[in-house]
């Protein structure tokens, strides 16, 4: 008996050295990972913040490092995030809801959700080259904004689906329960109840998503991409009838990503600062998105009383 106790205790301890070990290790990978990020970051704008003024986001590129800015970047990157957006949203929560609330378990589905999931972990390359067949040659969209829009909505689309299937799958089925109790329908459960309860979760998948995207270069040089402009897009409103144009949408673009690849791709040193510029703005974007995913995130889940 005193030595079945003694072996107890020897398994115990063991097994708390391991989880103690277990910990450590993953706590200095995690250190590793930070350190290394915000090293990165801080490299980044200890290189950029000389170069960053006004005059620098409101100019266009130049040959001349001094005078070259990131206007044409920065705003053909509002635009193609605006198509990813309005082209991968609805369709993207409408399969999730389809997927997870309507759609029945047959192999049929089952190969969907193989095939969405894997999506998700496609190079992005990959996406590149069936815009370029589709978009540029089939529906002959041309290297447009439109057409890098849809490239990059293809990106985000399973990452769309799968987080509106997480987070419709985390809202209790007593909720749908009881609305069945009370004679809604299926869809009147999912609109009135399960969606509304859920939509905090989906729009933070979603603006990761479109963060994920407008950090994407290999796609949108796959479809043409330019990397010198020094005009706008069409506004999208004007002050004639019928005060509502769609040119925009076939005018060439570029976005920051490529702006910042011609420039490092350049060998004086003065372009290589912009480049660490046009990075600092790129991350305060992608940041800004982040932490608005955050805020909406915490406003709707605040307003949720179970």
């Amino acid at each position: 008996m005193q030595q079945d106790l003694q072996q107890i205790k020897t398994i115990i301890a063991r097994n708390k050295l391991w989880q103690g070990l277990f910990a450590v290790v993953g706590l200095l990978s995690i250190l590793v990972g930070i350190v290394t990020l915000i090293t990165l970051i801080l490299d980044l704008f200890i290189d950029g913040l000389p170069r960053l003024s006004w005059q620098f986001l409101i100019s266009f590129p130049s040959r001349k490092p001094e005078e070259a800015g990131i206007l044409a970047a920065w705003v053909g990157t509002i635009l193609v995030m605006i198509v990813t957006a309005i082209a991968s949203i609805p369709v993207g929560i409408a399969s999730g809801i389809y997927l997870e609330e309507y759609a029945g378990k047959n192999w049929l589905t089952g190969l969907i959700e193989i095939n969405v999931t894997n999506l998700a972990g496609v190079p992005s390359i990959i996406y590149g080259l069936l815009a370029l067949g589709l978009f540029v040659y089939q529906f002959n969209l041309g290297e447009s904004v439109l057409t890098a829009g849809l490239t990059l909505a293809l990106l985000v689309l399973p990452i769309v689906i799968v987080t509106t299937r997480e987070a419709l799958r985390a809202i209790p089925n007593s909720i749908r329960e009881a609305a069945y109790a009370m004679g809604a329908s299926k869809w009147q459960t999912i609109c009135d109840h399960v969606l509304p309860y859920s939509i905090g979760s989906i729009l933070t998948g979603v603006i990761i998503g479109l963060s994920r995207a407008v950090g994407e270069t290999a796609p949108l040089i796959t479809i043409g991409a330019l990397t010198f402009i020094a005009f706008l897009p069409d506004p999208p409103i004007k002050a004639e009838f019928p005060y509502i144009s769609f040119s925009w949408l076939q005018a060439p673009f570029t976005v920051m990503p490529i702006q910042m690849f011609n420039w490092v791709s350049r060998p004086e040193p003065d372009f290589q600062i912009n480049a660490a510029a046009a990075g600092v703005v790129l991350i305060c974007m992608t940041l800004g998105m982040n932490a608005l995913a955050i805020y909406l995130r915490y406003r709707i889940r605040k307003q949720i009383k179970w």
